[in-house]
């Protein structure tokens, strides 16, 4: 063979399109509310389960739900369980109120991941709730009530972190 006979030599592009998100998209936005949305309804769920062992214990009282029905007013609407409109009040914050705020600060939460951080804002949201859901609790309940109230939110910090970890690898979100 002689030297001068070489091989034909093929060029392959090889780029790869790297897809930004797209920040001022609608559809977008929506796509990251939907997720919040599940994530404060997944957190919320679980925050409930375990504050109705807390029920079952004696050291959480569900008519406390009661009191955001009628500090709203909200309770004229189904005046025989005002309970029950304070807790749908409170559902509608854990879905919408809760996570916008988690989307908006959660990057500056110490934590590698949504659901780590999701922890600390858990307790964040846990100091006011201990204040403002207190029925009075003293003694073995007192501690009951104090550790069933943590665990509820921390566990709603980290259900509300794990969706939006999940979900927002999706291609649309903005998260």
């Amino acid at each position: 063979m002689a030297e001068n006979d070489s091989q034909p030599s093929v060029e392959v592009d090889i780029s790869e399109e790297v897809v930004e998100p797209e920040f001022d998209s609608f559809t977008g936005i929506i796509t990251d509310g939907f997720i919040g949305a599940v994530g404060g309804l997944v957190g919320t769920a679980v925050m409930t389960a375990i504050l109705l062992v807390g029920t079952t214990l004696g050291a959480f009282d569900l008519n406390s739900f009661a009191v955001l029905a009628q500090l709203t007013g909200v309770d004229v609407l189904l005046p025989s369980n005002p309970a029950a409109v304070g807790y749908l009040i409170f559902l509608g914050g854990g879905m919408v109120t809760w996570p916008l705020l988690f989307v908006s600060i959660g990057s500056y939460l110490p934590g590698e991941n949504y659901a780590a951080r999701g922890l600390p804002y858990g307790f964040v949201l846990w100091t006011g709730f201990v204040i403002a859901f207190y029925d009075g609790y003293v003694g073995l309940l007192l501690v009951v009530y104090l550790v069933i109230t943590l665990l509820g939110h921390l566990a709603y910090g980290f259900a509300l972190g794990a969706v939006f970890d999940y979900l927002s690898k999706r291609p649309t979100t903005l998260v």
